[in-house]
């Protein structure tokens, strides 16, 4: 058997290098994509040494793009959407046609076609879940209400995104500028397409989510981890090779929508665990071979230019998304948040390139220069979120506008006039409306005890005050939110949200106006449990001590039973 064998020297060269330089990159608390993306550089034709195979390399990207894609959709989530549409939807919107218009304006600056500056502008207008996802779990602020609104800002880019992927084939030609493409031509190639993937759609909508989850129901009885596994991977190159082959879709609309199908099986959590190992690696393998088209004599020879695309996509997306988040009303922490969740470039803007560059748009410089922004960006992103903090306390300290700003009046962050006395004085105080939140408020309604919500997410505090609750908004951490929640002469503070970074101030504030107030904290690991009860935060719940504690009362209960009836 040959031993140079370029499928085999490829994948090994490349995920072993992966692997060094996303542990390097780990351990200097950058995003492992930035290692992964440098193996691509180390084994590409612009560096020295050992060159990949480009073929071979391309095609394993178009794997890794499809099980992304699919893991997108079986993610993806319609009510956590809707639970921030307001904001969400029309926030990235803006921000995509901001964004989209700045790296459009640079291109034509440069000299580039309408294809190439548009494609490079859209490039640069979509951030990485992948990026987002883990730096919100890093910082335990995922299920908060900034969490919720940055992910659902950044599914409605994917959305975008993915809208985007289907109609730039057809466009290619008339944005390239080619002489023969006349308008009917174009708009007949372009009704065709949206015919076909309006086919497409409703055919997985009508039959493929009722007959894929049956079909992995199906495998599921058989008891075979393989085969359940075998039968997700499968359903996702399948449908994705499907819809190119019978539709003329991509590839990655194929497997977004067969992940969004399988999400209707009960069985989507263990899809989704048994399908990550392999997703991941092909993953890595799409990273490694988008660091192949990387040129680093760019950085070298454009230095300007590199510059000008980390400050759109660092300096210029996040300019527009704070805007546009305190235009709503919302604190300017969520601002700043949201901010540092565009800060980067990732997947969408590489699988972008990559459909750019094959269709004649975009020139190799541009490829290029997109990387460089990808990877300065995902270096530069922890350290932006490090800085939101401070730079919320610098602004407020030196900004009149921003302390106007902040103290605004809004209907939602103070309770209403007519609110009944019993609200007033001996209520809960109830932080957070998530999972947690909405089963007690719903246990205190059964027992008619009187509490007010307070909720970061103005759209659940608009939803809430239509439904006849009290709430207020905005962030329980500052102390002019717990007053307004009459936390001075209120029974008890139950902490139920997520964002267990502002924990202790909560508490420190509510104990300062209601030195006698009991307090109830919600803990996600033993560690933190063990530093609050220490600190003397009160009640402390461990989500996994509390859900021990009920299984084996239930077991013991049922026990007892089979005992009695022995």
């Amino acid at each position: 058997m040959p031993h140079s064998v370029s499928l085999i020297s490829t994948i090994a060269a490349g995920l072993g290098l992966a692997l060094i330089f996303g542990f390097l990159a780990a351990r200097l608390k950058l995003p492992s994509l930035v290692g992964y993306l440098l193996a691509g550089v180390v084994i590409g034709p612009f560096t020295p040494g050992f060159v990949a195979d480009a073929g071979i390399a391309s095609q394993l990207a178009e794997i890794g793009v499809m099980l992304l894609m699919f893991g997108v959709g079986l993610h993806f989530s319609l009510d956590d959407l809707l639970a921030v549409r307001k904001i969400a939807v029309p926030g990235a919107v803006v921000q995509m046609t901001v964004a989209t218009a700045l790296g459009m304006g640079l291109a034509h600056w440069w000299g580039w076609n309408l294809g190439g500056a548009l494609v490079f502008g859209l490039s640069l207008s979509v951030a990485s879940t992948v990026v987002l996802l883990r730096a919100l779990e890093s910082r335990g602020v995922l299920d908060s209400a900034n969490g919720r609104i940055a992910v659902g800002w950044l599914v409605v880019e994917d959305l975008a995104m993915v809208l985007v992927l289907v109609l730039l084939p057809p466009l290619g030609g008339w944005l390239s500028g080619k002489a023969g493409t006349d308008m009917n031509t174009l708009w007949k190639t372009l009704g065709i397409t949206l015919l076909q993937v309006g086919g497409f759609v409703a055919l997985m909508l009508l039959v493929g989510r009722r007959f894929f989850p049956w079909v992995l129901w199906q495998v599921q009885r058989t008891g075979s981890r393989e085969l359940f596994t075998l039968c997700v991977v499968a359903a996702a190159v399948s449908i994705a090779f499907g819809a190119t082959a019978l539709f003329g879709v991509s590839f990655a609309l194929g497997a977004f929508f067969a992940g969004m199908v399988m999400r209707e099986s009960e069985f989507s959590h263990r899809a989704a665990e048994e399908s990550l190992p392999l997703r991941d690696a092909f993953a890595v393998l799409f990273f490694v071979s988008v660091g192949m088209l990387f040129d680093p004599w760019v950085l070298i020879e454009r230095p300007l230019q590199v510059l000008a695309v980390v400050a759109i996509i660092v300096v210029g997306k996040s300019l527009a998304a704070a805007a546009l988040v305190l235009a709503f009303r919302y604190p300017l922490n969520t601002a700043l948040t949201v901010s540092a969740s565009l800060a980067q470039i990732g997947e969408f803007s590489f699988i972008l390139v990559a459909m750019g560059a094959s269709l004649g748009l975009l020139p190799p410089e541009g490829q290029s220069l997109v990387l460089a922004g990808a990877l300065i960006s995902m270096a530069l992103n922890q350290l932006v979120f490090k800085a939101v903090e401070p730079l919320q306390q610098w602004i407020l300290a030196r900004s009149a506008l921003a302390r106007k700003l902040e103290a605004r009046d809004d209907p939602l962050a103070e309770l209403p006039a007519s609110t009944e006395e019993k609200y007033l004085s001996r209520q809960v105080v109830l932080v957070g409306y998530g999972r947690v939140g909405r089963r007690i408020a719903a246990a205190l309604m059964a027992h008619r005890l009187p509490f007010v919500v307070v909720e970061q997410n103005r759209e659940m505090v608009e939803k809430l005050r239509a439904d006849g609750l009290m709430a207020v908004s905005g962030d329980a951490s500052e102390a002019v939110v717990l007053v307004q929640a009459h936390i001075a002469t209120a029974r008890m503070l139950v902490i139920a949200t997520a964002d267990t970074l502002n924990v202790r101030q909560m508490i420190a504030t509510a104990r300062t106006l209601n030195p006698g107030i009991e307090t109830v904290v919600r803990s996600h690991n033993e560690a933190e449990a063990r530093l609050l009860e220490n600190e003397n935060a009160g009640k402390v719940f461990l989500g996994e001590h509390e859900l021990a504690q009920s299984m084996t009362r239930h077991v013991l209960e049922r026990s007892a039973v089979v005992r009695a009836h022995a």
